[in-house]
C-alpha cells in the first residue's frame, strides 16, 4: 500500500473560477496565467481543462515549448520575452507571442530574420517597478518596435502592485498612467490580473490575466475565497497513521516545543515538510480530520506532523485535508506567513496528483 498524501486537482474547480472571471470582465478576452507549472497544479492538466480561454501566459520559452508540444493550440504570451537572442527562433517556431520589457529585447528582434513577423506586448511600468519600460520612454519604444520587420502588432500591458488592496490608490494611478503615456496609440490592452480582475473593473480592457483566482485561492486582502465565489481547484490530503494516547506533561515533536496540557490523544498525519507542507506553520494551524477542525500541535517534521484530538472520535486511516476543501489554502497560508502561491508551488515530487 503506498503512502496515503495525495494532491487532488478538480477540473470543475478550475472552469468553475475561469467562469468567475469571465462573469466579473465579460467584454475582455481571457489570457489565463499558468507559469510555475500552472501555479503548480501541473501546467499542461490545467492548459487542457481550461481549453476555451484565449491565450495562455507563461514565463519561460520552455513552459511554451511544453504546452505546445502537449497538443495546446491557443495563443501562448511569454511574459518575461526572451532571455537571450538565440531564443527568438523557438519562439518563431512555436509561435509563441513575445513581452517586450527593454531596449535590448527589441535589438534582437530587430536583428533576427524571419520567416513570418510576431506579436509583441510591449509592457509598460506604471509603478510596479519591476519589469516594463517607463512611461517617458514609450513614444521612442513604439516607434521602433512599429517600424521592425519581425513585428506583425504591438500590444501594451502593464501589470499592478496594490491590486490586492481594494481600496488602495495606487491602482487608480497606475490606470490613469497607462492611459496617458498611450494616448492614442492603436493596440489591444491588457491590465487587469487576479485582484484586478474583481475589484477594479475600470482596469478590464481588451484583455484580463486571472492567476491565482483560477486555482481558487483569494486575490484580495481580508476577502475570502468562498465571498469571491471562487472554488478550491487542490485539495491537499492524507490519513492518520498513528493515534497516541499522551499523558499530561508528554511532550511532541523536536525541540520538545509543545507540552500536552492534559491527558490527551495526539495525531501523527503523513505530511511533512519533505512534501512542501511549511515547516514555519505555527502551533493553532487548522487541519481537518473528518472534516472537523482540528489544531496542528509540535513541530512539523520531514515526513510527519502531529494534530491535537481532543474532541475529535478518530483512529488509523482516517482522511486528513491540509488544504482545499473545507479549508481555504489562504488561511494554512496566513499561518505560514506566506500566501497561497507559495503553498502551491512547493509541493514536492513525491507528491502525487489526483484529477477529480
Amino acid at each position: 500500500m503506498s503512502r496515503p498524501l495525495r494532491a487532488e486537482i478538480r477540473l470543475s474547480s478550475l472552469q468553475h473560477n475561469l467562469q468567475r472571471a469571465r462573469a466579473a470582465a465579460p467584454h475582455s478576452q481571457v489570457m489565463a496565467a499558468i507559469k510555475a507549472n500552472a501555479y503548480g497544479h501541473g501546467m499542461t492538466r490545467v492548459a487542457h481543462a481550461l481549453h476555451d480561454v484565449d491565450a495562455f501566459a507563461v514565463a519561460s520559452i520552455e513552459e511554451a515549448i511544453i504546452l505546445r508540444e502537449a497538443g495546446v493550440h491557443a495563443d501562448i504570451v511569454l511574459l518575461e520575452g526572451m532571455f537571450s537572442a538565440d531564443e527568438i527562433l523557438l519562439v518563431q517556431a512555436y509561435d509563441v507571442q513575445l513581452v517586450i520589457h527593454n531596449l535590448q529585447q527589441i535589438e534582437w528582434l530587430a536583428a533576427a530574420r524571419l520567416p513570418r513577423p510576431l506579436v509583441t506586448w510591449l509592457k509598460i511600468d506604471t509603478g510596479m517597478h519591476r519589469l516594463g519600460i517607463p512611461p517617458a520612454a514609450f513614444a521612442g519604444f513604439y516607434q521602433r518596435l512599429s517600424e521592425c520587420e519581425t513585428v506583425a502588432e504591438v500590444r501594451f500591458m502593464t501589470h499592478f502592485a496594490c491590486a490586492d488592496e481594494r481600496h488602495n490608490p495606487a491602482s487608480a494611478r497606475q490606470m490613469e498612467a497607462f492611459d496617458a503615456c498611450l494616448g492614442q496609440a492603436i493596440g489591444q490592452r491588457s491590465l487587469a490580473n487576479s485582484a484586478a480582475v474583481l475589484a477594479h473593473p475600470a482596469s478590464h480592457a481588451d484583455w484580463i490575466r486571472p492567476g491565482i483566482m483560477l486555482y481558487g485561492a483569494s486575490p484580495l486582502q481580508g476577502e475570502s475565497a468562498a465571498s469571491l465565489g471562487l472554488e478550491p481547484a487542490m485539495t491537499f490530503r492524507s490519513q492518520l497513521i498513528a493515534v497516541n494516547s499522551l499523558r499530561k506533561g508528554d511532550c511532541v515533536g523536536y525541540g520538545a516545543e509543545w507540552t500536552c496540557p492534559q491527558d490527551m490523544p495526539v495525531g501523527v498525519v503523513a505530511c511533512g515538510y519533505g512534501d512542501g507542507y511549511p515547516r514555519h506553520v505555527r502551533a493553532g494551524t487548522p487541519v481537518l480530520v473528518n472534516g472537523q477542525r482540528v489544531p496542528l500541535v509540535g513541530r512539523v517534521s520531514m515526513d510527519m506532523l502531529t494534530v491535537d484530538l481532543r474532541g475529535c472520535e478518530a483512529q488509523v486511516g482516517d482522511e486528513v485535508v491540509l488544504w482545499g476543501e473545507g479549508l481555504p489554502a489562504d488561511e494554512v497560508a496566513e499561518s505560514a506567513g506566506t500566501i497561497a502561491y507559495e503553498l502551491f508551488c512547493q509541493l514536492t515530487a513525491r507528491v502525487p496528483f489526483v484529477e477529480v
